[in-house]
C-alpha cells in the first residue's frame, strides 16, 4: 500500500493538525469499548506535536483509562535523568491532559539490575503481542527513526534490542525494531525543516538502508511533512 504525504506549511501548522488528527482517530479507535493502543518516539517534531495533542485531548471525549502509552525508543540513562524522552513526553500531556501511570509503558533505565540488552528483552516480554493503533515516529538530522540508524544490523525475530553505539548522546539506547514498529494498524511518519528533506526523499524512494524505508502500517502509512522537509520531493501542478 502506497504511503498516504500530507504536506504543512511549517512546524506550528504540522503539529496543531496532526494532533486533531490524532485525536480523531484515538476516539475511533475507542470506539465499542475498545482500548487505544499509542507508540510514541521523541524529536523535536514529536514533542511539539505533544505540546499541541495535551491541548486537543482536554477538549476531546477521549477515555483516559482505555488508552495506552507505549515507547518506541528510549535513551538508557536513569529514569530521573532530565533526557529521559518518557519524562518529557508526560510532563508535556500532563500539563492539560493527566495519564494515569498504570496506562503507560516506559522503557526500563539504566539504574536498575538490567543492562540495556537485558532491558530491552524485558520490555519486548511486557509489550507481548501487543499491535498498536497508531504509531508516532520522526526522522532524525542523521536519517534515524526511533534510535534505529542507517545501515545499522537489525537482528531477524526481535522486537527490542539495545543500542551501544549510536552516533548521537547517550550513546546506549533502547529501541524497537522495524518489525514490532510496524505491528501498527497507522505509521505516521513526521518530519520537519530542510535538514530532514533528503531523509524524506530517500525513505520514500525506497532506499532500504534508512530503518523508515523499512517500516509501514498494516492498514496506512501517512507522511506529515512541511513544505521545508518536502523540498525534495516531486512538484505537481494541479491547476486546471
Amino acid at each position: 500500500m502506497a504511503a498516504q504525504i500530507i504536506r504543512h506549511l511549517d512546524l506550528n501548522d504540522l503539529a496543531k493538525r496532526a494532533a486533531y488528527r490524532l485525536v480523531d482517530r484515538l476516539v475511533e479507535c475507542q470506539a465499542n469499548g475498545r482500548v487505544a493502543n499509542l507508540c510514541i518516539t521523541g524529536g523535536r517534531t514529536t514533542q511539539a506535536l505533544f505540546t499541541e495533542l495535551s491541548k486537543a485531548m482536554a477538549a476531546s471525549p477521549i477515555d483516559r483509562a482505555r488508552l495506552e502509552i507505549w515507547w518506541g525508543d528510549e535513551r538508557f540513562v536513569p529514569t530521573t535523568h532530565p533526557d529521559r524522552l518518557a519524562a518529557m513526553t508526560l510532563a508535556t500531556l500532563a500539563r492539560r491532559f493527566p495519564i494515569d501511570p498504570a496506562h503507560t509503558h516506559p522503557m526500563p533505565g539504566s539504574e536498575g539490575q538490567l543492562d540495556s540488552a537485558s532491558a530491552a528483552e524485558a520490555y519486548a516480554r511486557e509489550l507481548g503481542d501487543t499491535k498498536f493503533d497508531i504509531c508516532i515516529l520522526g526522522i532524525g538530522p542523521a536519517g534515524q527513526t526511533a534510535s534505529l540508524y542507517p545501515n545499522q544490523p537489525t537482528p531477524r525475530g526481535q522486537k527490542v534490542i539495545a543500542v551501544r553505539d549510536a552516533p548521537d548522546p547517550p550513546s546506549e539506547r533502547i529501541t524497537l525494531t522495524p518489525t514490532a514498529l510496524s505491528n501498527s494498524a497507522q505509521v505516521w511518519f513526521l518530519a520537519t525543516g530542510h535538514e530532514k528533506a533528503q531523509w524524506v526523499r530517500a525513505a520514500l524512494d525506497g532506499d532500504r538502508t534508512l530503518p523508515a524505508a523499512r517500516i509501514a502500517g498494516r492498514e496506512a502509512t501517512l507522511w506529515l511533512i512541511d513544505r521545508a522537509a518536502a523540498a525534495e520531493m516531486p512538484y505537481f501542478d494541479c491547476s486546471l
